[in-house]
């Protein structure tokens, strides 16, 4: 089923992975070999490897506009970040509240790591978003009381690309004092971060997401926020996440916080732009196709597109074999065959949910891979449309 050779190959699974930047592998190849001393070490090789990792800290800081580099804790990758941010501040805090408030489209990583924190005696409530995709404040305090010790809310959804009113809900969360974490995977790089405009107190990273090294993630850990690490050993990284520090990976991810940070005004407006043509020429051209999500507060990044009457994963193997690869969800979530919990949550059916395309623009993304899946995806939705029993006859005469 792969596409044939000289045929047109266009990438917009972005979310679920993308290609380092060759600036970005320039800029880590001499970490791993010529300076490969360890930071911990007192010699000259050693002082060169805590160099480069302080520089990696203060870049990525720069990225989310942290006010000193050292709040910027590396690890292997977002995952562990959200981890470390949720247990880790549960548990050294406990006696502050046991109660945790989420909202009910985040990541697996923090779903899971509440889900776990729940068989140990704490209490977790997941607050539903709108329609759009969007946390509405007053549902947000509703759901807090007393015992509230943290909210976790994503600054964007990494499945319909939803941005959320991070400022009002720091706001909240600072009038409360509870603490507030973000995962801001989807939106590092794409949309400006202010940890000190959004009062946020621990915010999740990942290099890979950045156009840097698989592998290596960041957790930022506002000045005075208590955690309890989860990793037990040499007390790196200041005794959050003990382990030799991924020098190469840290290097990396701040050259890549660099450029994003450096680039993030043009190429959101050029993104942006071949993301509304690809809404436009699939929602126009196809009947029966939606837009998930919000039309305006979005990244200009994602498209989520839902398709009636079709199964995405028919879908994905067409455009594969049209030279194009995109996803129905998160990549972290597609081993279940259930539908996304995101689409779900925002009030679609079971169907509406399967038949859901996820479209992931990148910085190698052009306006000729836009004009060919725009091309080559009306046929298809035809022939599957016309194949299956539930499609109205009105459709299958189009």
């Amino acid at each position: 089923m792969s596409p044939v050779a000289d045929q047109r190959r266009v990438y917009l699974d972005g979310t679920a992975g993308l290609p380092t930047d060759p600036r970005v592998l320039e800029a880590m190849r001499p970490y791993f070999s010529e300076r490969s001393g360890n930071p911990s070490s007192i010699h000259f090789f050693g002082r060169e490897g805590r160099a480069a990792l302080e520089a990696g800290r203060k870049s990525v800081g720069e990225l989310v506009n942290a006010r000193e580099p050292k709040e910027i804790v590396f690890t292997s990758c977002a995952t562990e970040s959200s981890n470390l941010a949720i247990k880790g501040l549960a548990q050294r805090n406990r006696s502050e509240g046991n109660h945790i408030v989420i909202s009910q489209m985040e990541h697996m990583s923090v779903i899971n790591t509440c889900k776990f924190l729940q068989k140990n005696g704490y209490e977790v409530t997941q607050v539903p978003p709108d329609k759009e995709g969007i946390m509405q404040l007053a549902d947000i305090e509703k759901a807090m009381k007393k015992e509230t010790l943290l909210v976790s809310v994503m600054w964007a959804n990494n499945e319909i690309g939803t941005l959320q009113p991070m400022e009002e809900i720091g706001r909240l969360c600072a009038e409360k004092d509870v603490y507030f974490h973000s995962d801001a995977v989807a939106a590092a790089g794409r949309v400006p971060i202010d940890v000190q405009e959004a009062k946020v107190d621990l915010l999740s990273l990942s290099s890979n997401d950045i156009y840097g090294p698989k592998g290596v993630g960041a957790l930022y850990v506002k000045e005075g926020t208590r955690l309890e690490s989860i990793l037990q050993g040499g007390g790196q990284e200041r005794n959050l996440r003990s382990g030799s520090e991924n020098i190469p990976g840290i290097v990396g991810f701040g050259a890549a916080a660099d450029m994003m940070r450096a680039e993030m005004a043009s190429e959101t407006a050029r993104l942006g732009v071949l993301r509304d043509k690809l809404v436009k020429g699939i929602t126009s051209n196809i009947k029966e196709t939606y837009l998930n999500g919000s039309a305006t507060r979005r990244l200009p990044t994602n498209a989520s597109i839902r398709f009636l009457y079709i199964e995405g994963e028919s879908l994905i193997l067409n455009l594969e074999m049209k030279g194009v690869a995109v996803s129905s969800g998160s990549a972290c979530a597609s081993k279940t065959l259930e539908p996304s919990h995101v689409l779900r949550c925002i009030g679609l059916a079971h169907e509406e949910a399967h038949g859901t395309l996820q479209f992931s623009l990148n910085r190698w993304t052009q306006e000729p891979d836009i004009d060919h899946v725009v091309a080559v995806l009306p046929e298809i939705v035809k022939r599957l449309r016309d194949m299956s029993p539930l499609t109205p006859d009105s459709l299958k005469d189009g």
